[in-house]
């Protein structure tokens, strides 16, 4: 082998562990900017959350059954289209020391996840049956009225969602 070969052997093993170095810092570098750019989101979503939608929204009427867990309450609410993250919910369920209460709650998309918490962390009123008819008429919800969408006059259906087996809570 030549000295030139040899000359050309160094310096083309040298560019390629350059090249090598240069490729391993720039995907460093993406990977940092990159998990920057979505800590600095996941961040925003649980300290400055926003709504789905803006105002009027959908209404939805959700019901919450006795020892539901938070992981499952977030996720129905992230599959029901409530919230965007049900992790940054799940995180502040613990940072505010929010807690999911059973019953019906009535939840907008022009909610933001800490106002749909704070309506969770409400224990909802007990309806009680009033047997007279003259005294305001609570009407008994049955299994055919549950499909009914309800007009509250918004020009939007009200949409009716369960969690559970309807035998619980």
């Amino acid at each position: 082998m030549s000295q030139i070969t040899k000359e050309i052997n160094a310096i083309t093993g040298t560019i390629i562990g350059i090249s090598g170095k240069l490729i391993v810092y720039a995907l460093v570098i993406l990977l940092l900017v990159e998990g920057m750019s979505r800590g600095y989101a996941f961040g925003h979503e649980v300290f400055y959350a926003t709504a789905m939608e803006p105002e009027p929204g959908t209404r939805y009427s959700l019901t919450i059954p006795e020892d539901q867990k938070p992981a499952d309450v977030a996720k129905l609410l992230k599959d029901t289209g409530l919230i965007r993250n049900e992790y940054a919910v799940r995180i502040q369920m613990r940072f505010y020391d929010y807690k999911i209460y059973p019953g019906t709650y009535e939840l907008n998309t022009s909610m933001t996840s800490k106002e749909i918490l704070q309506v969770l962390n409400t224990k909802p009123e007990k309806e009680e049956k009033d047997e007279s008819p003259a005294s305001g008429a609570l009407e008994e919800e049955t299994p055919e009225s549950r499909d009914i969408p309800q007009d509250d006059g918004s020009g939007e259906p009200e949409e009716e969602l369960w969690l559970g087996d309807e035998g619980e809570g």
